[in-house]
Formats: C-alpha cells, sequence, structure tokens
C-alpha cells in the first residue's frame, strides 16, 4: 500500500512539468491520499498505529516535492498547502 502510493507520488513528480501547487495537491488527494484512506479503513484495525505512520511517512514525502517549502517544518509545509494532519483529519470526522 506505502509502496503504491510512493510510485504515485514519483509517477506525479516525473510527469506533471506544471508544478503549480493546486494542481499537484489535487493530483495527490485524488490519486494517493483517497487510495491509502481506503486502505487503511478496509484492512484490519489491529495494525492501525502502523499504517498512521505509513500515511505519515507518505505525507511528509509529498510535502518535500516542493523545493521551495523544504527548509520549513512539516507543520508549515502542511499549512501553506491547506493539509490536515492525519490526527486532525480524524477529528474533524468524529
Amino acid at each position: 500500500m506505502c509502496n503504491k502510493a510512493i510510485k504515485m507520488l514519483e509517477m506525479i513528480n516525473r510527469t506533471i512539468r506544471c508544478k503549480e501547487r493546486r494542481i499537484i495537491v489535487r493530483l495527490y488527494k485524488s490519486l494517493v491520499k483517497s487510495h491509502l484512506e481506503y486502505c487503511v479503513s478496509a484492512q484490519s484495525p489491529h495494525y492501525l498505529k502502523e499504517k498512521k505512520e505509513l500515511l505519515k511517512r507518505v505525507q511528509h514525502r509529498f510535502t518535500r516535492m516542493f523545493k521551495d517549502l523544504r527548509q520549513r517544518n512539516y507543520g508549515e509545509r502542511l499549512k501553506s498547502l491547506n493539509l490536515w494532519t492525519l490526527e486532525e483529519r480524524q477529528n474533524r470526522q468524529d
């Protein structure tokens, strides 16, 4: 699951020439994040903590795709891309 998401990120990074944030974030949300969130909820709840770490790692890798954001910390990168941490997203759904 995680490897597939990372491959999707790499594909987006390689094939999309226009690196406009709005476009890349939409692609991430539709191609990568939606797949990951579906897989986590569909699989065994016993490994939920490990899966959250994998999701966080993929999201962290996505935020580092933007060269101008690499110097910022993870939280600042999420805010500038209008993304939530996994904990924030889970709290909003509850």
